[in-house]
């Protein structure tokens, strides 16, 4: 992975940037949080492993900061605070792990790989709008990585727009795929994908009257 280390600790930077390279990562390091932003704002990274107390900007307000900006990258924390409330709002920040000094390097390691493995897992769901994607593999739509039930029929229909993305499907594939060839007429089609636009929280499906329907997405994968 490419990461992105923020200790001010000259000693603990050195260790945890040879240990992790030594075990196949790209590190970048930095020891001030203004120097990590600005590093941010040039260069994209897998992975933050952030030290809370730092010079200028400290690793709390640095992830602040790019949420802000809606630059959502995984992140540890790695601090000797053991507070509950600082370890609280370091959840509540959305970072993926807090790992409390002192640490053995491997531990760390391990978290890194945990990361790396749902990291591996979201690159498989495919956008479907800024908030919703739909992972082929497991069959689930996800709205901001979180599963969204649905009946069968309505998961079929987000799984052959999803395939279809960026093209239109029309009613024939829809009898086709979700209702198996049966002789069902475009309304009965029209009225289950208004049931499902309903419970979305975006719409992101679009019908193009009297043809079909489409999803239409640009971004990420």
């Amino acid at each position: 992975m490419k990461i992105l280390l923020l200790e001010d600790d000259v000693m603990l930077n050195r260790a945890i940037t040879q240990y992790l390279q030594s075990t196949g990562h790209e590190l970048r390091t930095v020891r001030d949080g203004t120097n990590c932003l600005r590093i941010l704002e040039n260069e994209n990274f897998e992975l933050l492993i952030l030290d809370i107390n730092v010079p200028d900007i400290n690793g709390f307000e640095v992830l602040e900061i790019l949420h802000k900006r809606n630059k959502i990258i995984p992140t540890i924390y790695i601090s000797a605070l053991i507070d509950i409330e600082e370890i609280s709002r370091a959840f509540e920040l959305g970072c993926y792990d807090y790992l409390k000094k002192p640490f053995h390097l491997k531990e760390l390691t391990l978290r890194i790989s945990k990361i790396s493995q749902t990291s591996i897992s979201l690159k498989q769901n495919k956008k479907l709008s800024d908030s919703y994607s739909f992972n082929s593999n497991t069959l689930t739509l996800l709205y901001n990585d979180k599963q969204v039930i649905l009946p069968k029929r309505q998961i079929q229909i987000i799984q052959l727009l999803a395939r279809y993305r960026n093209s239109l499907v029309d009613y024939d594939t829809f009898r086709e795929f979700v209702w198996n060839d049966n002789e069902i007429d475009n309304a009965t089609i029209r009225a289950e994908i208004n049931r499902l636009k309903k419970v979305l929280k975006e719409d992101f499906i679009t019908n193009t009257r009297g043809f079909g329907y489409i999803i239409e997405y640009e971004k990420d994968n």
